[in-house]
């Protein structure tokens, strides 16, 4: 019902910048929480950050300091602005919605990786 597209992903050298988008169409009226998720090779898919329409946020602690969620209601959009990054922060980064009835939808996914 809710189709993802991710882009903004790529490559970049550490302490660079890079800033995520997904646009969500469908049926896009009953998203609640937009967000991020992500997964490095050989590891679990672990939450990077999330906000919801009225704009609460919920943030891993790794990213404090270095990464702002946010999100254009009008436009469909959640971004995630990405600074100082660090190798460990290679991963394929996934966009997240969650409904008004908890339905669950997942981007195809970004590819980001930090490396000089």
């Amino acid at each position: 019902q809710v189709q993802l597209v991710e882009s903004g992903g790529g490559l970049v050298q550490p302490g660079g910048s890079l800033r995520l988008s997904c646009v969500a169409s469908g049926s896009i009226f009953t998203i609640v929480t937009m967000g991020w998720y992500r997964q490095a090779p050989g590891k679990q898919r672990e939450l990077v950050a999330i906000i919801t329409r009225d704009g609460r946020t919920n943030a891993a602690d790794f990213v404090k300091g270095r990464f702002t969620i946010s999100r254009d209601n009008a436009k469909n959009t959640v971004y995630l602005q990405m600074n100082s990054l660090k190798p460990e922060d290679t991963a394929v980064y996934f966009c997240y919605t969650r409904d008004i009835a908890t339905v669950q939808n997942w981007g195809q996914g970004t590819q980001v990786t930090v490396s000089s």
